[in-house]
């Protein structure tokens, strides 16, 4: 008979459940609702287009945050972490690659949107593509830092799962999360919101709104804005005096990232959308281009 293992300082048996439960909803949700968009842009031609080329990059990043997920839900059911410090440095890598994968390509479609609407521009192959691989490249970068020491991965306070240490808040860690903020959530953010300040003024002047501009900004900071806050706060304080149940909190909600965007940039768009129901159905959608904007 295998004894069960003790449960985490700081967490009770329910809030374990919980925590490993909400991590299993939300990778499974997330997983599926991305991996049908990944699906139907290679299976519908008409979704093929440059500009959904962006989404896809979304989606690839979003699935990688739901196996992320699904992994630490594993292991909060187990009530530890099975894969020794090398696997925690691993999860944590793959964590922060597809996270800042996700936020940098949804600054990409924000700056493609901003060209398709504003400047009538159209968005080429060879520039998509360039724009996902330096998405991808730029994470990645980021990502292997702390790999490297500036920075460190150490498990997160329910001690199931991995990501940047922000217990210590040394020089190292507050060196690294001001870079990391900057060029990371910052200045993507910037992007975002200049684009669609000038998409919703161009919406508004025309009287025709293709769109909701507001929301893919406010994704951006409500899902990963407490992660970040609580990160901040550890760079000038000691967040240790927080209760381990309650700096999961931020974690949980960043989680909810993949299946949010799913709902932004996949199933909130109506052609896309009807290349989803055309994958799913059989039936084709009504128009022969599919763009990645008008909803």
């Amino acid at each position: 008979m295998v004894t069960p293992h003790p449960l985490p300082e700081g967490f009770t048996e329910i809030e374990v459940f919980a925590i490993g439960t909400a991590l299993l909803v939300e990778a499974l949700l997330g997983f599926c609702l991305n991996g049908l968009t990944i699906l139907s842009f290679r299976k519908i031609k008409e979704l093929r287009t440059p500009s959904n080329l962006l989404v896809l990059s979304i989606a690839l990043a979003d699935c990688g945050i739901c196996i992320n997920a699904f992994i630490a839900a594993f292991s909060s059911f187990l009530r530890y972490w099975p894969y020794g410090s090398d696997g925690c440095q691993i999860h944590g890598f793959h964590g922060f690659l597809t996270a800042l994968a996700s936020i940098g390509s949804s600054a990409a479609v924000a700056w493609d949107r901003y060209h398709h609407y504003c400047t009538r521009s159209r968005l080429q192959w060879s520039t998509a593509l360039s724009m996902m691989v330096f998405a991808w490249l730029f994470a990645a970068f980021w990502s292997v830092m702390p790999l490297l020491g500036w920075g460190e991965y150490d498990y997160e306070p329910l001690r199931t799962c991995c990501t940047l240490d922000y217990s210590k808040g040394d020089r190292n860690y507050v060196t690294f999360l001001f870079a990391l903020s900057t060029f990371n959530f910052m200045i993507p953010g910037f992007i975002m919101m200049t684009a669609y300040q000038s998409i919703h003024q161009k919406f508004r002047k025309s009287g025709q709104y293709k769109f909701n501009t507001g929301l893919p900004l406010k994704t951006l900071v409500i899902c990963w804005g407490p992660y970040c806050l609580l990160c901040s706060y550890a760079a000038i304080e000691n967040v240790m005096f927080i209760p381990a149940k309650y700096r999961m909190i931020p974690a949980l909600i960043a989680k909810t990232v993949p299946t949010v965007d799913a709902f932004v940039y996949a199933l909130g768009n109506e052609n896309y959308r009807g290349g989803i129901w055309q994958f799913l159905t059989g039936q084709k959608i009504e128009k022969a281009e599919v763009d990645n904007k008008t909803k």
